[in-house]
């Protein structure tokens, strides 16, 4: 393996020929760190995509065993929480990245680049949440404890709207608008 580098001194020089180019070039070190913040924020908005979908598609779950059940009634409520999972997670998907340039030309400092972690983090709970709470009610489902499904969708649709008006509020956030 004469002439050839380990991968591992290839990543070293490249990050010395970065680290040269941000003390050579002005204005590159700031363009690093916005394309880090944009796909940070692209991994974040694919994980909370993800996770809507899994949950989306246990509700499915629960809306078939409810279909071979004899509760047609609460059909329609599923059916309707299917949509908003929809709709929900295509706008997560589909927002667009760093917000129409908003991180060309803001500089963000470190108070307001942790509390946009903070709130991602709580993003990324309160899907962990639904996700649980489908979970909970697809257990119930698939052991036939039907009684409380009617509550159990109302307090999952709620959840699901709160998340989508929280992720609404993500845009402000980013933008230093105080929430709430």
């Amino acid at each position: 393996m004469l002439g050839k580098k380990a991968p591992l001194d290839r990543i070293k020089e490249s990050e010395q020929l970065l680290d040269k180019i941000a003390l050579a070039v002005p204005g590159f070190s700031g363009y690093m760190k916005r394309e880090q913040r944009r796909e940070a924020d692209k991994i974040i908005r694919n994980f909370l995509y993800a996770r809507l979908q899994e949950a989306r598609n246990s509700l499915q779950d629960v809306y078939q065993v409810v279909a071979d059940s004899e509760r047609s009634d609460d059909l329609p409520k599923i059916d309707r929480l299917l949509a908003i999972f929809d709709r929900v997670s295509e706008r997560v998907n589909h927002a667009s990245y760093g917000y129409h340039g908003f991180f060309d030309a803001i500089k963000i400092d470190e108070p307001e680049l942790d509390r946009m972690i903070q709130f991602d983090t709580q993003l990324v709970d309160d899907v962990k949440s639904l996700a649980e709470k489908i979970r909970v009610m697809k257990a119930a489902v698939q052991e036939d404890r039907l009684d409380n499904l009617a509550g159990d969708l109302r307090d999952l649709r709620k959840s699901v709207q709160e998340f989508e008006m929280r992720f609404d509020e993500r845009e402000d956030v980013i933008e230093g608008v105080e929430v709430g």
